[in-house]
């Protein structure tokens, strides 16, 4: 069976997701879709808006046909970083081919640039260190040492975040020496930072998000751009939990984190650079919500993203020296499965005896140290949950195993 990857955060999955899915499956002939999925917080620094086990669930209605958690340590990352834990899980699962939606919409374009950046790395890196000096975030930095370097040469808009993310997927095929094709789906209707509705059916995830955020949580406002079976599981969600996930659902345990910790604690949490713990400091006391103190530290070198992220990594106590040493090989060391269809389980026998990394169904039958940053990471993301829901539902994080989903009769085994 030819096997295609996929990388994903479905939150939620909406129509657009589910033109790129149809597209992959067209495009490549692929007999079954893996899915590497964001857990429980994303790689903006927020938490999804529901569970990893009801995204999956989402996935798997529309066609996916196995869903693989991409750990805390590269799903709240860089794209570089994301990008190569992703593709090594992809590699990991012998998928022949990764397809990803893209500003640009051309693969040979993304082959291009990978291979001028690296005949070009020195100069590319004296571009970035000068424009770091100057006050530019890393992105921004990033984008306009290569604006530099190619001149009107180039080959992609790297100032647009799918683009971004592409290059660094077929960056990190090249450099993990992957034996796999990529292969890429224009985006179309919507641009991923678009916060209002501009088509009929075809929305972003960040204006999905807002609407439903934006008075009282109505599902209507969104139901012309999901699935129907996205807005089933997002109802069942909302109606047992009464809420959806969003920082300003955290910002009280953040707001105490960062009152009873002192600079030099602060200065130990993966991201804390240049004395920005201070800033944060400055600033917590008065802060009343979440947005409001994201207003007040934000600056131009350090972005809203880069901000949050820092946020999430104080709010999870994640440390340099916890998190460096893991991230230095850039790949995963294990595969967490969290659901499949009956093909992608058969897909699994095929290549089960073959698979150098151990699956694991149950967090309970294995233990790793990047693991135990994705147990912590849950516990983070339901500690906002009253009591006994958020006992029950740690224990489930404990035991529940991968969803089994039958795509024939449409029915959960």
């Amino acid at each position: 069976m030819k096997a295609v990857g996929v990388i994903v955060e479905y939150n939620p999955f909406h129509n657009g997701h589910q033109y790129h899915l149809n597209e992959t499956k067209l495009k490549t002939n692929a007999e079954c879709v893996i899915a590497v999925m964001s857990g429980n917080f994303l790689q903006r620094g927020e938490p999804a808006l529901v569970s990893k086990w009801t995204r999956t669930k989402m996935a798997l209605e529309a066609g996916i046909d196995i869903v693989v958690e991409l750990p805390y340590a590269f799903a709240t990352q860089k794209a570089e970083t994301f990008a190569n834990g992703s593709i090594s899980l992809l590699n990991a699962l012998y998928c022949e081919e990764v397809c990803f939606g893209s500003e640009n919409g051309t693969i040979d374009d993304f082959k291009n640039t990978v291979s001028f950046m690296e005949k070009r790395q020195e100069e590319y890196d004296q571009y970035l260190s000068q424009a770091i000096k100057q006050g530019y975030s890393y992105p921004k930095a990033s984008s306009l040492a290569y604006s530099s370097l190619s001149g009107t040469d180039t080959y992609l808009d790297l100032s647009k975040p799918n683009n971004i993310l592409g290059f660094h997927y077929v960056k990190a095929i090249h450099n993990q020496k992957r034996d796999m094709k990529a292969s890429t789906i224009k985006r179309t209707s919507a641009d991923y930072h678009d916060e209002s509705f501009t088509h009929e059916t075809i929305a972003s995830a960040t204006s999905i998000r807002k609407a439903l955020f934006s008075k009282e949580i109505d599902l209507t406002n969104i139901e012309n751009y999901i699935p129907k079976t996205t807005l089933k599981w997002l109802s069942s969600y909302y109606n047992e939990h009464q809420m959806f996930h969003q920082w300003e659902e955290y910002f009280t345990l953040l707001k105490y984190k960062l009152l009873t910790s002192t600079p030099a604690e602060l200065e130990q949490i993966y991201e804390a650079e240049e004395g920005i713990e201070n800033r944060l400091l400055a600033h917590i006391t008065e802060a009343t919500t979440f947005h409001e103190f994201m207003e007040q530290i934000k600056t131009k070198r350090y972005t809203w993203t880069r901000l949050q992220r820092l946020c999430l990594h104080i709010l999870t106590n994640t440390t340099k020296s916890a998190l460096k040493p893991l991230l230095e090989k850039q790949t995963t060391t294990y595969i967490r499965l969290l659901g499949m269809s009956k093909k992608g389980q058969r897909y699994l026998n095929t290549i089960k005896k073959d698979v150098q990394l151990p699956i694991i169904s149950k967090v309970t039958a294995y233990e790793n140290d990047l693991l135990e940053l994705d147990i912590k990471a849950t516990q983070t993301y339901l500690s906002i949950f009253p009591e006994p829901l958020r006992s029950t539902l740690l224990r489930q994080e404990y035991s529940t195993p991968p969803i089994r989903f039958d795509e024939v009769s449409k029915m959960y085994l």
